[in-house]
């Protein structure tokens, strides 16, 4: 019987362990990065709910003003002031207007169900959150210190030089201990103590040549190195540069936000205005409509550029991944 440990390998089996421990690690940060993904979108879905509920509430004071101008209308042709055909077209932009808020309110649905499924749970109301997600600060060295891609390719990295150093300790000697145990007895079992004997000892082997084989993969395992590294550099100028764009867009969005939000409250007005001149006898029914066709369109537009840069600012931050939420 022979029992044989290792003692030294050069390190080897050392490198072999702390690989195995650096890959625990990566799939930790596998786990990490899918619940940070579950997480941003809970928020995000809170703040889409937001945005679609003020959309909502904005749709139904235009529909409300619709129905005052209907009612205006209806008095008006009793008076002789108007005729059939403004009724209808009237009734007409009630119905575009009603469309896009059975519309939002499908949406608004839609996006409670997801939430349902993202916790598990029903979720038939939340506590609302303000319309626009705050834009986080973006400095390069949390970036490059949070980001959970660079975070994984610096693992790697840290894996590829563990590789080199194991390759290398081919070059130096490996010190054994062995213990063996046996018997000089011809037979099985037949005076086996009586002759048995005991070895204890320490082996060293030295590699002094194996037709450049060790060489070899050292230097595969550098080439491989290198190569990680370049990968390394190559994420982290990528992630800065996404941020920089997120962010450009970020703030280009934000502009676009005060302008439509601008031409909104413009566009109430002058429908309120128009509607004013109705009565008045100055303005056509058909000029009223079409100012409150233009209310409805800038609203539509505003709310496509929030919602696209609650987005942006979502895909931000999950490129941060402010926290820890493991």
């Amino acid at each position: 019987v022979t029992y044989k440990i290792p003692l030294y390998t050069g390190g080897k089996l050392t490198e072999y362990g702390n690989i195995t421990q650096a890959l625990y690690r990566m799939s930790i940060v596998d786990s990490k990065k899918v619940i940070n993904a579950k997480v941003f979108q809970v928020k995000k879905a809170f703040y889409d709910i937001s945005l679609v509920d003020n959309y909502i509430h904005n749709l139904k004071m235009i529909i409300r003003n619709v129905d005052t101008l209907e009612q205006v209308v209806y008095s008006m042709r009793k008076e002789g002031y108007a005729q059939d055909i403004d009724v209808l077209e009237v009734q007409a932009r009630k119905a575009e207007a009603d469309s896009l808020y059975n519309q939002a309110k499908l949406n608004r649905e839609l996006a409670y169900q997801f939430l349902s499924f993202l916790l598990n749970q029903d979720v038939s109301s939340i506590k609302s959150v303000q319309e626009m997600a705050v834009m986080p600060e973006a400095r390069l060295f949390d970036i490059y210190r949070d980001n959970i891609d660079i975070q994984k390719a610096e693992l790697g990295l840290q894996i590829s030089q563990m590789a080199v150093r194991a390759e290398q300790a081919s070059y130096l000697p490996t010190v054994g201990g062995f213990g063996e145990y046996g018997s000089s007895d011809n037979k099985f079992l037949n005076d086996f103590k009586a002759k048995d004997s005991y070895t204890v000892g320490v082996q060293v082997n030295f590699n002094l040549f194996n037709g450049g084989i060790d060489k070899a993969n050292v230097e595969k395992a550098k080439v491989k190195n290198l190569q990680v590294q370049e990968q390394v550099a190559l994420a982290k100028k990528g992630i800065a540069l996404k941020v920089k764009q997120l962010k450009t867009e970020i703030l280009s969005l934000d502009s676009d936000i005060r302008s439509f939000q601008t031409q909104f409250n413009f566009a109430r007005k002058v429908y309120a205005s128009y509607q004013a001149r109705y009565q008045e006898g100055i303005a056509s029914i058909s000029d009223v409509l079409i100012k409150q066709s233009k209310e409805l369109e800038v609203l539509l537009q505003l709310q496509t550029v929030k919602n696209k840069r609650n987005a942006k600012v979502f895909e931000l931050n999950s490129i941060l991944n402010p926290g820890d939420y493991l």
